[in-house]
């Protein structure tokens, strides 16, 4: 099954859909040397493959799998025709330029919670790379294979019978800790109360995924980037967004406090003014000393 959606201004896929790519060799997400980009996903009606090109401002998608019918409706929201960046117009010469480079810039959003929730929950307080590798060792034990002609290897997310599962001991072997562990199974037993919340305003969706024990401000702001689209979403308590942020407007680190008060004026555009910072490549990274050691929970 296939749709085309004409978005009305020239389509950047990789761009938009980074943010839902969990690291290097991510089973859900491959992106093709043809500009092609692949993904998995589990609708309400089954599993489903899709891959999506572009063609000027179009952007097509084709689809395999039961939940592929189901997919192609929501093909709109994923590759950012359904967000309105009307209103933002930033003061700052650094965002105004990064804005004037890349105007056609959108937020996606893929109306899938858990799927987003998941990798959130496993990036909690820990290095990148030890969140990624968990999440490869998950999708590829738990995950089901991809249906369709999709590329070797990839992987559809576990549905939430499945997360609610998982032994203790496999969650041990991904390097997660007991905490991680049980704030994903936590979410797996709300996951019809947390999957509704892409009907709900962002305050009431953000009270909703805030109910579970274990989510918190952090966590329900990468999960309504990602699910909801939500371009105002600000990720506080990020380990270095307040630092990067600092850096790249003012010249000087910032706290979270400080960061969302130097923001404010921003609203309802925050998290696409960061994301506009990454993208133009004028997000300044604070300069690391040796890197603190990964700690390996499975030998405990």
């Amino acid at each position: 099954m296939e749709v085309t959606v004409s978005v009305g201004h020239p389509v950047a896929l990789a761009r938009t859909l980074s943010p839902n790519r969990r690291g290097p060799g991510d089973p859900a997400h491959r992106q093709i040397a043809d500009g092609s980009l692949w993904r998995c996903s589990l609708m309400p009606s089954g599993p489903v493959t899709y891959r999506l090109t572009r063609a000027g401002d179009d952007a097509h998608c084709e689809a395999w799998g039961p939940g592929a019918a189901e997919l192609l409706e929501t093909v709109p929201g994923i590759v950012g025709a359904q967000d309105d960046p009307d209103g933002f117009a930033p003061d700052h010469p650094i965002l105004k330029e990064a804005h004037r480079r890349f105007p056609h810039f959108r937020i996606g959003r893929t109306n899938r919670v858990m799927e987003a929730m998941v990798p959130a929950i496993l990036e909690q307080k820990v290095h990148g790379a030890s969140a990624f590798s968990a999440w490869r060792y998950l999708l590829r034990k738990f995950g089901e294979p991809a249906p369709g002609p999709a590329p070797e290897g990839m992987r559809v997310p576990p549905p939430p019978e499945v997360w609610r599962r998982i032994p203790s001991w496999e969650f041990h072997r991904a390097n997660v800790d007991p905490q991680r562990s049980k704030t994903i199974v936590r979410a797996a037993q709300y996951a019809d109360k947390l999957e509704a919340i892409t009907t709900m305003n962002r305050e009431d969706a953000e009270r909703r995924l805030r109910f579970v024990p274990g989510i918190g401000l952090w966590t329900a702001a990468e999960v309504t980037q990602r699910a909801l689209g939500d371009a105002d979403a600000l990720s506080v308590g990020d380990y270095h967004l307040a630092t990067v942020v600092g850096r790249s407007l003012t010249g000087k680190p910032m706290t979270d406090d400080e960061m969302v008060a130097y923001m404010e004026p921003l609203r309802p555009h925050r998290y696409r003014a960061v994301r506009l910072l990454e993208i133009s490549g004028t997000a300044l990274r604070p300069r690391f000393g040796p890197r603190t050691q990964i700690a390996d929970h499975r030998w405990h």
